[in-house]
């Protein structure tokens, strides 16, 4: 058998080509960015053939620094940015419009709307999801009802849909010459479409939206041996590779940290923050503002359920102090300006960029920073950015604790973030319990490796991937009580402050 297992992991900044032995060693990579379009305030955008196109560089690039062919490699899998949404034409495989992206707020309106009417309650109970411009559905009519044609085109079957999953196996598999068009459960669960109980999409919601059921992918398992295709030349692998794995970013970074057994969590720190606490084969409706979702679907096994937390705007808060206020000139600066002071000197940053997420979901706040006198510095400002990393985390936290029952005694996190000792110790100090960091930080591509090399044996079962996982740093906590609650208390001032800022009809 080949010795190494891939993965594609499609980003929101940036798409990269991970290459896995099978004691889950990193032993080849290559990472490009692209570009983030912003048309208008709210409207976040990806073009989507550039998407495709830093698909095939990287993996071509990765395999060549690593010296590989296609033959060495026993399966590929798949992870990307979930909810965003690609509708494309299936005959010239161009897209009708750019990718909208899940931070992407325009379709404020149909979620409000539904909430009104009482669609929402039925979104919630079926989907497991609020009605929110998070998720993909909203994207979907949104692009049915103001881009020319698309509705009579999607009618006539040639305008199709799909998170970016399916936009790159579609075109991976061969595109106009008979590409797949497949998601995995994982996916399909972040539409507002698909029925958790039967996981296939659902014709009651895909009415609500007024979307044509034939323009959606077909739904598989996460870890699927009969494969989503064949990664095949001349593609950018340049030989016949099964494509065996699929998972939604967060999911596959909760498969990457083992997180197997019910009750087990995980923490991923990227342009947004997502935690994921597996629930088993239950399905818990929260009541605390998280959502109900697929965690994966390994096979023919009963899929494995999850309580999740999202918020918007965490990492990309940092590169917003970059970009867009010029305070650092690099992401990782954060870390040593904001080490500059003991503490925040009274200032709180809530980056509700595109509204609020869990547990709040609110799409009418606006970003605040708050709490400023003339003694404050850039400094302290970002310190505020780490500290509202954390503070968000607590909200989720708590949420969970509420839903499940379940109090965490340690918590493994991943993703870019990770990399900042300051902003971990932080996270650690506002939670008050342990923060672990694994070996392999980047663990969402790892968890699509896994699922991929599952299913075609190079990895027997689960437990042998536990054998794979080793604990990098671990931050304990150093604030006192009091310490804690006072910072959380306000915390929850400023949230409120960003409240009711932007009118919703």
């Amino acid at each position: 058998m080949a010795d190494f297992v891939g993965a594609v992991d499609q980003g929101t900044t940036s798409t990269r080509f991970m290459i896995f032995d099978h004691s889950g060693n990193e032993v080849g990579r290559h990472q490009l960015e692209h570009e983030q379009i912003l048309p208008q305030a709210g409207w976040v955008e990806h073009n989507p053939i550039e998407i495709w196109e830093r698909t095939v560089a990287v993996v071509r690039t990765a395999m060549q620094k690593a010296n590989l062919s296609a033959s060495d490699l026993a399966a590929v899998g798949i992870t990307n940015q979930r909810e965003t949404a690609v509708v494309w034409d299936r005959r010239t495989g161009r897209p009708y419009y750019n990718a909208i992206v899940w931070q992407d707020t325009r379709t404020d309106r149909i979620a409000s709307a539904l909430d009104r009417d009482g669609r929402g309650d039925v979104i919630r109970r079926k989907a497991g999801l609020p009605p929110a411009t998070y998720f993909s559905g909203g994207k979907i009519q949104w692009i049915l009802d103001n881009v020319d044609g698309v509705r009579e085109a999607a009618e006539r079957g040639d305008a199709i849909f799909g998170n970016t999953d399916s936009w790159v196996i579609w075109n991976m598999t061969g595109g106009t010459d008979g590409g797949n068009h497949l998601t995995d459960v994982t996916n399909a669960s972040r539409t507002m479409l698909m029925n958790l109980e039967t996981l296939d999409w659902d014709d009651e919601l895909l009415s609500f939206f007024n979307i044509p059921r034939r323009m959606l992918p077909e739904i598989r398992p996460s870890s699927d041996p009969n494969t989503f295709g064949t990664a095949h030349s001349p593609g950018p692998l340049g030989g016949d590779v099964p494509i065996t794995g699929d998972l939604g970013d967060q999911q596959a970074a909760t498969v990457g940290q083992v997180c197997f057994a019910q009750g087990e969590a995980k923490n991923t720190y990227g342009t947004g923050n997502f935690m994921l606490l597996n629930t088993g084969t239950n399905l818990v409706r929260s009541e605390n503002g998280l959502l109900t979702t697929v965690c994966y679907k390994f096979g023919d096994a009963a899929p494995v359920y999850a309580l999740e937390g999202s918020i918007a705007v965490t990492g990309s808060a940092v590169q917003w102090l970059r970009d867009q206020l010029h305070i650092i000139h690099e992401a990782a600066e954060s870390e040593s300006l904001a080490a500059q002071v003991p503490d925040n000197g009274g200032v709180y940053f809530v980056p509700a960029f595109s509204g609020l997420f869990a547990p709040y979901w609110r799409s009418d706040a606006r970003g605040a920073i708050v709490g400023l006198s003339r003694f404050n510095t850039s400094a302290h400002i970002a310190r505020a950015t780490l500290e509202s990393i954390c503070y968000q985390t607590r909200d989720v936290v708590d949420a969970m604790a509420q839903d499940s029952g379940v109090t965490l005694d340690v918590l493994k996190v991943d993703g870019g973030i990770t990399q900042n000792n300051l902003c971990m110790q932080i996270q650690a100090d506002v939670l008050g319990v342990p923060v672990s960091r694994p070996v392999v930080a980047e663990t969402t591509a790892l968890g699509a490796a896994y699922a991929a090399g599952l299913a075609v044996g190079f990895w027997k079962n689960t437990d042998e991937l536990r054998e794979n996982w080793n604990e990098s740093q671990r931050w304990q906590p150093n604030w006192s009580q009091e310490q804690r609650e006072q910072g959380f208390g306000k915390w929850k001032k400023a949230v409120q402050r960003t409240l009711d800022w932007v009118d919703v009809d």
